[in-house]
């Protein structure tokens, strides 16, 4: 059979590679704004909740017995359980537990979660180096400006084809931020990026499995050995992202260079991360967030006789399960997010429960959930019509849902997020001084003393 030789146009690609590990290798730290490096605590803040709430899921639990059976060297914290392993293999385990719950943070252009699998790769070396907390924090904003810049290139059409662009633009990210967290110079930082760009993680057929965290995991932990590699003079493509056959190319038809080069070193993507106050699916978000609105209003779910939605066509391509038949599922099923927020006014993590997804009043709600596509309203919008047994009709529009970059969660809530998650592993004291911790991270000369908050006392010493 014969095959297709052709090689991608080329397109002028400027040498990304190398002016990206310039920037990450030689950027002053901290030589960004207050409002850089506020953004990038609330997005440390925010991951660290997320995996040490996920601690005890079954996902993490598998994933932990694997990496058990090669005996690995007790390096790295596994957030929110007492076991140390090899620091790869907690980068992997955080990053998978840090997006089990699907509640971590979102760069809402380009629908990557860039914390898991940056944080998950930077803890884990940081932890087994004493590094200092002011050296995590600047190779978290390099890592994730290095990821969200390749992602703003590519997105949708890499997207479009079916990669979990958290885990592929994570891959490189990670490499960055601990190629930045090693000291490397711009040429092994140029390979550490080269050779993450041979490792891009995931595909959207894993939605609503376990594999679906398995991708900021894996990520995480193909960015670290690619950077421990190129610490030790380990080779790659100077080009490996931009050139014809390299990773940019190869991934998306798409390659708008000028999205990594225009405004490198002066805007930050992490001011554009969101954090979620759902723990689903983002383009969800909106939709519970006018059921929430109904249930305000005093409807309750026994007075609905349909819920009518008018949603961008992403949102049933993303989340259109009908029938969900547990948690991880359901995370994907606006017709549940509807039913939790009419019912609960929330959707938390407990919303997603296999319990409460399958409660036979929860199944016949979602029944009467019908969703439409509009391709005139935005991913971030809904319009909704709750149609009363009683023949009233209330119309409710979102135009941006809680959580957006229009209307944040505050400190506070993100607070009062990280307590939900991580008081029933830690317990309400430990989990207050992690908080505290994570907020001055910044600050601290050592990450082991935020680990070591981070890891379970015995119920005694609570």
């Amino acid at each position: 059979m014969a095959r297709n030789t052709q090689v991608p146009a080329d397109h002028h690609a400027p040498p990304i590679t190398r002016l990206l590990a310039e920037f990450v290798a030689t950027y002053p730290s901290r030589g960004w704004s207050d409002e850089v490096d506020h953004a990038a605590h609330r997005t440390f803040l925010n991951w660290l909740g997320c995996a040490v709430g996920a601690a005890n899921h079954e996902s993490v639990q598998a994933a932990l017995a694997a990496v058990q059976m090669l005996e690995p060297a007790p390096q790295a914290s596994i957030l929110g359980r007492s076991e140390k392993v090899d620091m790869a293999s907690a980068a992997l385990i955080n990053g998978i537990s840090s997006h089990t719950f699907d509640f971590d943070d979102t760069h809402l252009k380009t629908i990557i979660h860039p914390a898991g699998p940056v944080a998950s790769a930077l803890l884990a070396l940081a932890e087994y180096k004493g590094a200092s907390g002011r050296s995590l924090i600047d190779a978290l904003v390099l890592g994730i400006d290095v990821s969200c810049r390749i992602g703003n290139a590519m997105y949708p059409d890499h997207y479009d084809r079916g990669w979990h662009i958290t885990g592929s633009t994570g891959t490189v990210g990670a490499a960055a931020g601990c190629a930045r967290l090693l000291g490397l110079n711009v040429d092994q930082t140029a390979m550490a990026l080269g050779i993450a760009a041979s490792q891009p993680v995931g595909v959207r057929e894993q939605f609503g499995s376990m594999t679906k965290p398995f991708h900021p995991g894996g990520a995480a932990r193909a960015g670290l050995m690619s950077a421990l590699l190129a610490q030790q003079g380990f080779t790659a493509s100077p080009r490996a992202l931009e050139a014809p056959r390299g990773m940019m190319q190869t991934i998306s038809t798409k390659n708008d260079w000028s999205e990594i080069t225009e405004g490198l070193g002066k805007t930050f993507e992490i001011v554009l991360n969101t954090f979620k106050p759902f723990a689903c699916g983002i383009v969800i978000h909106p939709s519970i967030d006018g059921c929430a609105q109904l249930r305000a209003q005093g409807i309750a779910p026994e007075q609905i006789a349909t819920l009518e939605l008018k949603v961008h066509s992403l949102v049933l391509e993303l989340t259109g399960k009908k029938e969900p038949v547990d948690g991880l599922q359901a995370k994907f099923s606006v017709y549940h997010g509807c039913a939790a927020g009419l019912t609960f006014g929330q959707a938390t993590e407990e919303e997603f429960s296999d319990e409460v997804v399958t409660r036979p009043d929860m199944v016949a709600l979602r029944r009467k959930v019908h969703a439409t596509v509009d391709d005139t309203i935005e991913e971030s919008a809904v319009e909704l019509t709750a149609k009363l047994i009683d023949g009233r009709q209330v119309h409710v529009r979102v135009e941006h849902a809680i959580g957006s970059i229009q209307n944040p969660m505050t400190d506070a809530q993100l607070d009062g997020k990280f307590q939900g998650l991580s008081d029933p592993v830690l317990g309400p004291q430990q989990t207050h001084d992690l908080i505290q911790s994570a907020w001055v991270i910044g600050d601290a000369s050592d990450l082991r003393d935020l680990t070591r908050l981070a890891t379970p006392m015995s119920s005694s010493s609570r």
